[in-house]
């Protein structure tokens, strides 16, 4: 079984951490994920920088921008990521752009991270259409799960139609603004949360987008299984550096 629907099974909300791969150094990639995982996150987002990164607020943009100025490529993470297995069990995911998959070849790139351990990836600029028309096989070739995000604008249609290719969790953004840490979640997202959690969904959802302390860690997984922790991170080793992941995660868990 996959490490994400392992993960998915165990009694426990998840929390989830997103950090841009080579930032703020390059070879704080390996240290990061050890770290996180020493520490109690449940699941990694392993960020592959890109030049033009749609969704993906300043605080992560201006990582991403650092990231590919000191080396980091998709060869590059992957010489970096050829051991975690021997060090790290929990699930990890690439969540990266299309055209950097798309120059590498997406069979190639999916074998690769069959090889290393990838469980799964999250590709925002990846239509759910094309992905299961095209490269849906691809992808359960090589055992990974593919995320799709879902934001308070989708359809309840489209949602059901995400749910019925999805084989993993669904990536639930709070708004349908850019990534950042907000100061909690108001009447409306509450009422997005509601209107999901009643579809009654097969793919538990996993909240992300807004998520930056216990506080809003707790109403996020009110109505999910767990949250993702982007900007509030990557603000946080930008500052304090990565010596301090555990400071991190204890506010968030504690």
């Amino acid at each position: 079984m996959n490490r994400i629907n392992q993960k998915l099974q165990e009694d426990k909300k998840l929390l989830s951490i997103y950090f841009t791969a080579g930032y703020p150094n390059i070879d704080d990639t390996v240290k990061t994920i050890q770290d996180l995982e020493k520490n109690g996150v449940d699941l990694i987002e392993i960020g592959l920088p890109f030049s033009d990164p749609l969704a993906d607020g300043p605080t992560i943009q201006d990582s991403s921008t650092q990231a590919l100025k000191n080396g980091m490529t998709t060869e590059v993470l992957f010489n970096q990521l050829k051991d975690i297995r021997a060090s790290v069990s929990i699930p990890l995911i690439i969540m990266g752009y299309f055209n950097p998959m798309l120059q590498y070849g997406v069979e190639d790139f999916c074998k690769k991270c069959q090889e290393i351990g990838i469980d799964g990836l999250i590709i925002p600029d990846l239509p759910v259409d094309v992905y299961h028309e095209e490269y849906q096989a691809t992808f359960e070739k090589y055992g990974l799960i593919n995320v799709f995000l879902i934001t308070p604008q989708t359809s309840d249609e489209r949602i059901r139609f995400i749910d019925s290719v999805s084989n993993g969790f669904i990536y639930m953004v709070s708004s349908a603004s850019t990534t950042g840490a907000k100061s909690g979640f108001g009447d409306e997202q509450t009422q997005y949360f509601e209107r999901i959690n009643n579809l009654n969904l097969k793919n538990p959802q996993i909240v992300g987008f807004g998520i930056s302390n216990n506080e809003t860690f707790t109403a996020a997984t009110k109505y999910a299984k767990g949250a993702i922790i982007g900007s509030a991170f990557v603000k946080h080793v930008t500052k304090e550096g990565v010596e301090t992941i555990d400071k991190f995660v204890d506010s968030i868990l504690n």
